[in-house]
C-alpha cells in the first residue's frame, strides 16, 4: 500500500502537538498522584514487612519515589504546566488490594513479606511501562530533558523492581 506523497502512514499516530501535550500531562498527573499515594502508603508497608531486607527496600522504594516526584516537578514546569489530580483508580486500587492482602497474611509473617514484594512488583512494572510510554510522546514533543528525566525514573523504577526480585528469590529459596 502506497500513501501520497506528504501524507502520514496510515499506521502512524498523528497527533497534533497540543492534543499530544495534553495527553502527555494527563497521564504524567496520574502516575504523580499514585506516587503520591504510595508515599503516603509505603511507610505503613515498612512496618508490616518482617524481612530486614525488605524494609529496607520499602525505604528506599520511598526516597526514589520522592525523587521521581521531584523530577516530574521540573517535567511540569519545563512544560509550563501544573499537576492536577489524576483519575487514579485503578492504580490505587492496586495499591489498596495489597493493603488487604497484607493484612489477610497477618500471622505469617513469610508470606506477609511475599504478598508485599508481590504487590511492589506489579506496581513498579506498571509504572515501568507508563514512563516508557511518556518517553516516546516526550520525543514527539522534541523535549529532550523531558525525555531524560523520565529515562531516569525509569531506570529507577526498573532498579527496585530488580531489588524486590532479588529479596524474592533470596528469600524464597532460603
Amino acid at each position: 500500500m502506497t500513501n501520497e506523497p506528504g501524507k502520514p502512514s496510515p499506521r502512524q499516530i498523528q497527533l497534533g502537538s497540543e492534543k499530544l501535550k495534553t495527553f502527555f500531562i494527563d497521564h504524567l498527573n496520574r502516575i504523580y498522584s499514585a506516587k503520591a499515594h504510595l508515599v503516603t502508603r509505603l511507610p505503613q508497608l515498612n512496618d508490616e514487612a518482617y524481612f530486614k531486607d525488605l524494609q529496607l527496600a520499602i525505604r528506599e522504594t520511598v526516597e526514589d519515589v520522592e525523587k521521581q516526584m521531584a523530577r516530574m516537578d521540573v517535567i511540569y514546569e519545563l512544560l509550563d504546566a501544573t499537576h492536577t489530580d489524576g483519575n487514579i483508580k485503578g492504580l490505587t486500587g492496586l495499591v489498596d488490594d495489597a493493603f488487604e492482602a497484607i493484612a489477610a497474611q497477618a500471622d505469617e509473617a513469610e508470606l506477609r513479606d511475599m504478598s508485599i514484594i508481590f504487590y511492589l512488583q506489579n506496581i513498579e512494572s506498571m509504572e515501568m511501562a507508563s514512563f516508557q510510554i511518556l518517553q516516546m510522546a516526550a520525543v514527539k514533543l522534541q523535549n529532550k530533558q523531558v525525555k531524560q528525566l523520565l529515562q531516569e525514573n525509569y531506570d529507577e523504577a526498573k532498579a527496585d523492581r530488580t531489588l524486590l526480585l532479588l529479596i524474592a528469590a533470596k528469600y524464597i529459596t532460603k
